[in-house]
């Protein structure tokens, strides 16, 4: 074999790697589903919002992948991880983050995009690694107690009690202590081959919407108060309130803007932009402003802060 030979075969094995996907070893023994395409730096770092997997990001990992590495993983309990310890506040999922990082030697620098609740995971991802994290792109993210941030529209505003009722459901079925009802309320409890979804994921779902606007919260409120001069887009879906009624609509929509306006300012850098067409879920209504957006925060990552 000709040493150019040798030499094609060497990166050919080399980005083959980089895309493959795998399950890394956590210091206690679990394992945790960690997905990577592209090389290149920072890593871009994606975490799904409450209840999805690596593959809520399907429509915005190949694109970014064109232009550095990017990497989608399971949280404890999701897709292809295994379990982990109770409780699963944000605490506990930034550290395992942090570890399955460290495991598979994906090293910093990272621009972290964090969806939804995932938006709250990120920051506290970025308490543990100041340094590493050089930029974040946050997707319609959930903010702080946010039953108490939207507490003027009434109590149920920000309650996640409907949430809880419906992965308690789940729970039950999964662990044989309620008959199976195939009907609206259990159809999030199967997967899509119609097989019910097991226990481990209705308990990891509970104890991180138990602890979300709590213990989660709190450790977000005491840690990072200021970014500094990282950049930071946080993007807002225009409606993510659509079905709220008139006037209180608006109201509504103006608040959350406040709220995610707040979490700009928090960088000398921060940017606020608000998406038009799209729900919460703005990485299946619009990859397109994701995916601009967190090309934009690598660019500005790899110049010099002035």
């Amino acid at each position: 074999m000709s040493a150019l030979s040798v030499l094609i075969l060497l990166i050919s094995v080399g980005c083959t790697r980089a895309d493959e996907p795998g399950l890394v070893r956590l210091p206690d023994g679990r394992r945790v589903y960690v997905s990577c395409q592209g090389q290149g730096s920072p890593t871009v770092i994606l975490e799904a919002g409450f209840g999805a997997t690596s593959q809520a990001w399907s429509r915005v990992q190949p694109a970014l992948a064109r232009h550095t590495r990017v990497c989608a993983y399971d949280r404890a309990g999701y897709g292809q991880s295994d379990p982990g310890p109770m409780p699963r506040d944000g605490a506990a999922i930034a550290k395992d983050l942090d570890e399955a990082l460290t495991a598979a030697k994906i090293a910093g620098p990272f621009v972290m995009v964090g969806h939804s609740a995932g938006g709250l995971y990120v920051r506290l991802f970025a308490d543990r690694r100041p340094t590493d994290v050089v930029g974040m792109v946050l997707v319609d993210s959930s903010v702080d107690h946010q039953d108490r941030q939207l507490a003027m529209f009434g109590p149920n505003a920000g309650s996640l009690g409907p949430n809880i009722v419906a992965a308690q459901l789940c729970l039950d079925l999964a662990e044989g202590r309620r008959a199976e009802a195939h009907d609206g309320r259990t159809a999030r409890c199967y997967d899509h081959e119609g097989k019910l979804s097991p226990a481990s994921l209705w308990r990891a779902e509970l104890s991180e919407l138990q602890t979300l606007w709590g213990a989660t919260s709190d450790e977000l409120v005491a840690g990072r108060t200021f970014y500094d001069s990282m950049p930071l887009i946080v993007l807002t879906a225009a409606d993510t309130y659509k079905s709220v009624p008139e006037p209180a609509r608006q109201a509504v929509e103006a608040r959350w803007s406040q709220l995610h306006q707040a979490i700009a300012a928090l960088s000398v850098r921060g940017v606020h932009r608000i998406v038009a067409g799209s729900s919460h879920l703005m990485m299946i209504d619009r990859p397109d402003a994701v995916i601009d957006a967190v090309d934009q925060v690598i660019e500005q990552a790899r110049r010099p802060t002035p």
